[in-house]
This record gives C-alpha cells, structure tokens and sequence, in this order.
C-alpha cells in the first residue's frame, strides 16, 4: 500500500532572496528619486524576478565618508610599495624595495599620529601630544578605513610569510591602527584567515635568486 500523495514533503520551488536597496523619498518611505534603481526596478519586474524592496533614508543612514580629506589619501602608496617589494625576485634589489616600503609605512605611521584638527585645543599653550585616536579619521571606522585595513592586513601577513618583514614596532601609529582594528567585529568577521591569504599570495611571492 503506497502512502497518499499528502503524505509525502511536497518540493517546493527555490527561489533566491533578492533585496533592492533603493533612495527613500522626502518622507523617509516611499520610493525616492533615482533614475538607477528605478531601471533596475523596471529590469527585474519585465524578467519575472521575485525581490523585494528597500527603501533607504539617506538622511538617516550612518555617514562613513571621513570628516577630513586627508584621511582618503592616507597610506594609498603602501600597497603599491608592498606589491613590488613582494613580487621582486632579485637579492640585490631587495633592500632598497624594502627601504621604499618602510619609507610609506612610516609616512602612514606620522598621519596616525598626527594629532587632527579636532583633537587640538586651540587656546591650550601645552605643546601638542600624540594622536591617540583609534582609526584614520578619529575614533569609529569610515571609508577611509575600509579601502585601507585589509590591504595593511594582507601586507601584515604576506611580509611576514614570505619575507620575514614585520612591521616596525617603533610604528606606535601602525600597531595601535591594527590592535583597534582586530577588536572591531566588522572587520574580524569579513577578514579571510591567514593561511587563505598566504596561499593567494603562493605564486605572486617571488622566491629571490
């Protein structure tokens, strides 16, 4: 005797949940003006596409543009510096790699101890302390941060992998940037593990002759 038909799981379609995202209008809710979610809008609705929308309050939407431009611009050579440290395969050229790597480091080093403008007393006589701020721009991540972070993970990892490179511990800046960095689960929690990015560097890590 075979089981009814309603006895039995019944499958049921798998579709993948889609969420678009789109500008609020002036009253925080309804659908704002945005010519670039809307044709998107008109795309997924012709293809048939089950979504849902979305619509986002820009004016309450957590700002994570940095206050202060120069925060942008903060550590942008370093990657590129670490690249060509990283990809030489000659001895003799090493250490000079290794010199222009250092050189960006501690130009990062000098920003995140630079006291910004906001930290500085205006009427104070006292001579200028240290930065004590914990991210490029002050005190909670941005941007800025965002761009920068993994890449000076990744430089953390690889050097010390394939070259033996540590960060200079007299880089007060850069070791205090990082021990802030690594207690925020925004960035814990989306770093891939170490011996992921030390094997996607296996074959760009030139071995030196």
């Amino acid at each position: 005797m075979h089981p009814s038909s309603s006895c039995l799981p019944q499958a049921r379609p798998f579709f993948p949940a889609i969420e678009l995202f789109v500008k609020a209008g002036s009253d925080g809710e309804s659908i704002g003006n945005c010519p670039f979610s809307q044709r998107l809008f008109m795309i997924l609705w012709l293809k048939g596409v089950i979504f849902n929308v979305t619509t986002v309050d820009l004016k309450r939407y957590p700002k994570l543009a940095p206050k202060h431009p120069e925060s942008n611009s903060a550590g942008n050579d370093v990657f590129a510096k670490f690249s060509a440290f990283i990809k030489n395969p000659r001895k003799d050229a090493n250490e000079n790699l290794e010199k222009s790597l250092l050189k960006a480091l501690k130009k990062l080093d000098n920003y995140l101890n630079s006291p910004l403008p906001d930290e500085i007393d205006a009427y104070s006589t006292e001579e200028i302390p240290a930065s004590s701020r914990k991210f490029l721009d002050g005190d909670e991540l941005t941007l800025a941060d965002c761009n920068l972070l993994p890449k000076l993970h990744i430089i953390k990892v690889v050097a010390k992998k394939y070259r033996n490179f540590h960060f200079p511990p007299e880089m007060t800046g850069i070791s205090r940037y990082l021990k802030n960095a690594y207690a925020r689960d925004e960035f814990t929690n989306t770093c891939p593990a170490d011996q992921e990015i030390e094997y996607a560097y296996l074959d760009v890590a030139k071995r030196m002759k």
